[in-house]
């Protein structure tokens, strides 16, 4: 629970107001991850609870200098999060919050595309045979999904379901574009590409330790990962664009697709000399033939 703690900044003859340190999980917490100072979200929440409101009577409710609210007042007027009465005695009023984070969210698009299209003026990516690890979800997932987006010609995959779920529609995508996509699933889904149902897949979901996740694309790049089941964090993680070590990883899931399908088309379709997929033209010389 918060903590009740009282105000210093109470006038004389007034009982200093009472007001509460933010929680982890609390409002203010919550827009202090979107970048707002720990006063700016003090004051838009004081807001939210008693609108329309003086930079006086919102110093004295949440226990700030006055001169500190009314820095944390034009900043939030910038981001839109306050309106202001248009009189001599200004009144705020706060923006409603799904109007707010609806600004904040295209704000965040527009700069990370300046951001995006100014750092690839720097970045040049270079294959480098190297294995390097992912450590955290969000970059296991990223890396995923910037890997799908990549995609030319060929994917396979080993999804757990849950891994799989999130990732379905950018596998869709890739159908879309004219990339050949198969994989190795533990539960039958619906899906625009060709699965293959692992023999024992319940029991293998059930006894392995977190959501499993492997993707190599065009035998040029691939990831294996292990994730937590609550998807917090990751108990193993490796990425490369060694294409010697993607071969192998093709390899292995088109033996593993036959398998678990056992369609001899299958093989031929997806088999790593069938397929042909960049990586193994760029591992043997793109002037041989490695049919």
């Amino acid at each position: 629970m918060a903590r009740a703690i009282r105000s210093r900044t109470a006038p004389p003859g007034q009982s200093p107001a009472v007001h509460a340190t933010p929680e982890a999980d609390s409002p203010e917490q919550a827009l202090a991850g979107l970048g707002f100072t720990d006063t700016e979200a003090a004051v838009y929440c004081e807001l939210l609870r008693a609108s329309p409101s003086t930079g006086y009577r919102l110093a004295h409710a949440i226990g700030k200098a006055p001169a500190n609210v009314y820095q944390a007042l034009a900043a939030l007027s910038r981001k839109g999060a306050v309106q202001v009465e248009d009189r001599e005695s200004k009144a705020y009023r706060a923006t409603p919050p799904e109007e707010l984070l609806a600004m904040l969210r295209l704000s965040f698009e527009g700069r990370s595309a300046d951001a995006r299209a100014a750092l690839e003026t720097l970045h040049a990516p270079v294959a480098d045979d190297r294995l390097y690890q992912l450590t955290t979800v969000n970059q296991v997932y990223g890396r995923a999904e910037a890997m799908i987006e990549r995609a030319e010609e060929v994917l396979l995959f080993d999804l757990f379901p849950a891994p799989l779920e999130r990732l379905q529609s950018r596998l869709e995508q890739a159908v879309e574009r004219g990339v050949r996509v198969a994989g190795v699933v533990y539960e039958p889904v619906d899906s625009g590409f060709v699965t293959a149902v692992s023999p024992g897949g319940a029991l293998v979901v059930e006894r392995w330790p977190g959501w499993q996740i492997g993707l190599v694309v065009d035998a040029r790049e691939h990831l294996k990962a292990l994730i937590t089941r609550d998807e917090m964090g990751v108990k193993h993680g490796v990425w490369s664009d060694s294409a010697y070590l993607a071969c192998l990883e093709h390899n292995g899931l088109s033996c593993e697709l036959w398998v678990s399908l056992a369609r001899p088309k299958i093989p031929h379709e997806f088999a790593l000399f069938a397929s042909r997929p960049p990586g193994l033209r760029d591992l043997v010389g793109s002037t041989e033939d490695p049919s």
